[in-house]
């Protein structure tokens, strides 16, 4: 069964109002992709239910019981939200012995993927490899125990496998974790084949004999074992670090994250099942995440576009023992950790507190005509505030510039508009709606300067964090 297509907005070429100047002033792998997977899969899945495709694909799943290994302090679960482990594995057994030897497993990549209750947003948190943290107590699968210690991060799916690492993240963070996946080397490469590729945007042309990697510079589309050593990669692209390595990781996985919800791919039932296919043979998951739990997800998050999909990396800092290691920064990493612990759905407040304060009674989102502007000088901040207010049922009858920028962001309305600018400001809170002499009768304006517009309920849990990356960005943006 394909998705039902979102509504577009609707755009007139005589009636939409002028870009408006308003009347204020102001200051003029290592990471291999595991989020990349499942976030595809979460993503595309919504538009196929027929339940013979699902067991189909539930029963390529490789999966591991890990209860009993996660200990009895665990987090409380606070909320309707959804966290979900996803863990780049560096095995070099089977298909994977031609990358080298190497003595054990560890998870060169590790990242929590939230996903705010009823699909609102999602995050993808990064956590460095080079992490010095303090990791409890680990029961193996064997039943022995690997006592407390203190080191890289990436060492607790050394001692423990997933679920070792599931239960160190569990204790950093006090964050409650659903569910995990796990996928190797030789996982990457078949989910990006199945995608059909994806794009990437490198400065300067890369020859790198030992990571297999040769590239041209510019805009470009990768595949395979090109993909995989652009990922692995960490010398001949950015500083060296990890840290750069991980902003370009993320970069890859928001390509990913668009490609597979790009219109083609829903539209194309074909495509969508090899490519969830590939992905469903490429992980290794926990035994809870069973049939029923992909299905009620993927209904949950219908609907889901690349502009609700962010990447942030763990705030870090040196780490004073070893310039080559960092350990977390816990004034700027808490409040991050806090806000996904106990984010939820922010209910629309309902409209007669509002009318009995302005007296004005907000009309339905469908009675508003609104023209979004951007005002702030970033680039496609008007059209994914358009495509945001569109989804929640707003006519948006103009996505423009405005001929300014602007400090504070303004909602504006023309005669008999009242009511209409009401229900704006209930969807774009902290912004008081403005009457404004020039404005086309019956027309709201959200001109938005450069304190942004958050709607509310769309991010509004997670705080923003520097050098975060949207899914609906373009490939060459800050290359």
């Amino acid at each position: 069964m394909q998705r039902a297509a979102s509504p577009s907005p609707v755009y007139y070429a005589d009636n939409a109002p002028p870009p408006p100047e308003p009347p204020v002033r102001g200051r003029l792998w290592r990471v291999l992709g595991g989020l990349s997977i499942v976030m595809s899969v979460v993503l595309v899945a919504g538009s196929l239910s027929a339940y013979g495709f699902w067991r189909r694909l539930d029963g390529q799943i490789d999966r591991e019981n890990v209860d009993g290994r996660l200990g009895d302090d665990r987090p409380d679960k606070l909320n309707n939200s959804l966290n979900i482990l996803l863990m780049g594995s560096d095995n070099r057994e089977g298909e994977n012995a031609r990358y080298g030897a190497e003595t054990g497993q560890r998870s060169d990549t590790t990242i929590l993927l939230h996903i705010s209750p009823g699909g609102e947003s999602a995050i993808g948190i990064s956590f460095p490899r080079d992490s010095m943290v303090q990791m409890p107590p680990c029961k193996k699968k064997d039943g022995s125990t690997v006592p407390a210690q203190f080191g890289m991060i990436n060492a607790a799916f050394s001692n423990g496998g997933p679920a070792c690492t599931w239960r160190t993240i569990e204790s950093l963070t006090k964050v409650h974790i659903d569910h995990y996946v796990e996928v190797d080397f030789t996982g990457f490469k078949r989910v990006v084949d199945a995608l059909g590729g994806v794009e990437i945007c490198v400065p300067r042309r890369i020859d790198d004999p030992k990571a297999e990697l040769h590239l041209k510079a510019g805009r470009q589309v990768v595949r395979g074992e090109q993909a995989l050593g652009y990922v692995r990669t960490r010398y001949v692209l950015g500083d060296g670090s990890d840290l750069d390595r991980i902003k370009r990781q993320q970069a890859f996985m928001a390509s990913v994250v668009k490609k597979a919800t790009d219109k083609g791919m829903l539209t194309d039932p074909g495509r969508t099942y090899d490519f969830l296919s590939a992905v469903a043979k490429s992980i290794k998951a926990d035994d809870d995440l069973t049939l029923s739990v992909m299905q009620k997800l993927a209904g949950s998050l219908r609907g889901m576009s690349a502009g609700k999909v962010r990447f942030v990396t763990v705030p870090v800092q040196a780490y004073p023992q070893d310039r080559n290691r960092v350990q977390f920064d816990r004034a700027r990493a808490e409040p991050l950790f806090r806000a996904v612990r106990e984010d939820n759905k922010l209910p629309e407040p309902a409209p007669a507190p509002l009318a009995a304060q302005n007296k004005v009674q907000p009309v339905p989102p469908a009675q508003v005509r609104v023209g979004v502007y951007n005002a702030a000088g970033v680039p496609g901040l008007a059209q994914r505030t358009a495509d945001q207010l569109t989804e929640r049922g707003f006519q948006v009858v103009k996505v423009g510039t405005s001929g300014k920028q602007y400090a504070r962001t303004r909602i504006l309305y023309g005669a008999g508009a009242e009511r209409q600018a009401a229900r704006m400001a209930i969807a774009v809170p902290g912004h008081k709606p403005r009457a404004w002499a020039s404005a086309k009768p019956g027309y709201v304006y959200l001109v938005i300067g450069k304190d942004g517009a958050d709607l509310r309920g769309v991010n509004a849990a997670v705080p923003k964090v520097a050098g975060e990356i949207r899914a609906d960005r373009d490939a060459c943006a800050g290359t």
